[in-house]
């Protein structure tokens, strides 16, 4: 018979994220009933955690403790491949486990009604119910939860409005978390939200779900998510858009930034939707395009080598766009070729030049490059591009002895390199010199 107590508590810590835990209770009480001594040493331990609640939170602050795994607790950089370049799990390779993902220890010698059980369990964390309410309007000062769906799909999302938001329209900057990440996670990472307190700047963080990608990547490598009005980019517009619409917010000044495969995603959607976006933040991603599958994005994540090179370069420069651009990248990262960040700014950068070629204006733009050091941390080489009016257009920042991490971020948040340049205040500063002119 089943021990409706122990199911209840193991669905509370596997929801919590102690899936070992969970797991211990789970062969205790096959090993040795309700007296299992396994189970009952894990049991009794855990009610020293009793005192977290179940249910669902609206509103979430900014200073949420974020659960990760006992791989990306060791240091501040976690750059997410423990070989240079086998081949990952994913597209991006992190190696992290997802809280949601494969029961610890495995599943072999559990009965099937408590196998059922875990993948019940395991599904109804990956697919969360859509919160209620996601149009009502959100406090000034809170980090809240919702969920925007359209005919290309849904998507969870947080969303964090500065306290001195009073319904005047202020800039949103949407950030796309990279794999194995989340809203929470991204946010203590880049410490986006307290910048935007600072600020007085919107933050939109939407979140890919594992039952769309089994490591919570956007999927930037797929033909159909690399389109307008299609897919993910379709989906992750329209959230824009709503946002935008439900606040009040200043259209002529919307951001995105991303990290890994939230920065192949980002540049997706500056590429298809340079009306919707003012300027785009690139850190570790790649350039849009470069991959149609799997395997393109392998060849891709290891800087466009062996037998999809040709096609790799032959997209980059079929892909252009307008929007102003910021690239971040370390010159160590093992899991996207730095490479790639030169791509990225080449595809930005040719765009630029057609337009002053098509303006009749080439050749008066301007190039600086600027080296510095964080104090005790890496140094870096920072190029500018301005436009034939002075502007810088295309910034890339090249961070030496950096993986693959958020130069400058948090240690609270996976995948973050304290040691490097702040890059979300770089962002933010960039951004700010950067709107979109009124229709």
């Amino acid at each position: 018979m089943i021990d409706t107590r122990r199911m209840e508590e193991a669905t509370r810590l596997t929801r919590a994220g102690k899936l070992h835990e969970a797991m211990a209770i789970l062969q205790g009480t096959m090993s040795g009933g309700a007296g299992g001594t396994g189970g009952e040493e894990a049991w009794h331990a855990s009610d020293s955690g009793r005192n977290t609640f179940e249910g669902t939170c609206r509103v979430i602050d900014e200073e949420v403790s974020v659960s990760k795994p006992a791989s990306a607790e060791s240091g501040s950089q976690r750059t997410g491949a423990s070989s240079a370049w086998g081949p990952p799990p994913s597209a991006f390779g992190h190696t992290r486990q997802a809280a949601s993902g494969t029961m610890p220890g495995g599943e072999i010698g559990l009965p099937s009604a408590w196998r059922d059980k875990w993948h019940q369990w395991r599904d109804s964390m990956a697919q969360p119910e859509q919160a209620r309410g996601s149009s009502e309007t959100a406090l000034a000062g809170a980090f809240t939860a919702g969920c925007f769906t359209n005919r290309a799909g849904s998507r969870e999302y947080k969303l964090y409005l500065p306290s001195g938001y009073h319904g005047q329209a202020l800039p949103l900057v949407v950030m796309l978390h990279g794999c194995t990440q989340n809203p929470d996670d991204f946010a203590a990472g880049t410490t986006m939200n307290r910048l935007a307190e600072e600020q007085g700047v919107c933050v939109l963080y939407p979140a890919q779900p594992v039952t769309a990608n089994s490591n919570k990547c956007w999927n930037w490598f797929k033909a159909e998510d690399q389109q307008r009005d299609g897919g993910e980019p379709a989906i992750l517009a329209g959230m824009t858009r709503q946002v935008i619409d439900t606040y009040g917010l200043d259209a002529s000044r919307v951001y995105v930034a991303g990290l890994s495969a939230g920065g192949a995603m980002a540049t997706t959607l500056a590429m298809t939707y340079p009306d919707l976006y003012a300027a785009v933040g690139v850190h570790s991603g790649l350039p849009h395009g470069v991959a149609r599958s799997l395997p393109d994005a392998l060849g891709a994540m290891q800087g466009g080598t062996g037998p999809m090179a040709n096609a790799s370069s032959a997209r980059v420069s079929a892909s252009l766009s307008r929007v102003p651009a910021i690239v971040f990248h370390g010159d160590r990262d093992t899991t996207v070729h730095p490479s790639n960040a030169d791509r990225v700014a080449a595809q930005y950068a040719a765009s630029r030049a057609a337009g002053e070629v098509e303006n009749g204006r080439k050749g008066s733009a301007g190039k600086t490059v600027e080296r510095g050091q964080v104090p005790h941390g890496y140094a870096y080489t920072q190029t500018r591009h301005q436009d034939a009016d002075g502007r810088s257009c295309l910034e890339q920042w090249v961070i030496h002895g950096a993986g693959h991490a958020w130069s400058g971020g948090d240690a609270r948040g996976s995948y973050t390199d304290p040691k490097g340049p702040d890059a979300a205040k770089e962002m933010l500063r960039f951004f700010n010199a950067h709107a979109k002119a009124s229709p």
